[in-house]
């Protein structure tokens, strides 16, 4: 797989990643709970570091902040994992937390 191909798959996972955090970040558990407001930040502060790398088509530069930024990233999905049972047991967030295992697992073994 080329950097290029890397690049837009990473970014097509992404997609569903934005979604979760737009969710997340609307929702109002979210107004509620300060863990829980730190997952969408933390999924906007990854995709914000790689839009610059993205719009240049510096594939390249974009590898390298993914794999640079990606414990944090990480770090996000397992923090709403551990706390969704909390938060809410409603489908929809059962469903976000999903989302994002899935997406971020396979962010992960493209960047590996």
């Amino acid at each position: 797989m080329t950097d290029e191909e890397k690049v837009l798959a990473i970014d097509d996972l992404l997609s569903h990643v934005w979604m979760v955090r737009a969710f997340l970040k609307h929702c109002e558990e979210a107004e509620e709970d300060d863990e829980l407001r730190e997952v969408p930040r933390a999924l906007y502060d990854y995709m914000l570091a790689l839009g610059p790398p993205l719009r240049s088509k510096d594939y390249a530069k974009y590898l390298k902040q993914a794999k640079k930024k990606l414990k944090k990233l990480n770090n996000a999905v397992e923090l709403f994992i551990e706390i969704q049972p909390e938060i809410s047991s409603h489908t929809n967030f059962q469903m976000a937390a999903q989302s994002l295992r899935v997406a971020v697992g396979q962010l992960n073994e493209l960047l590996s």
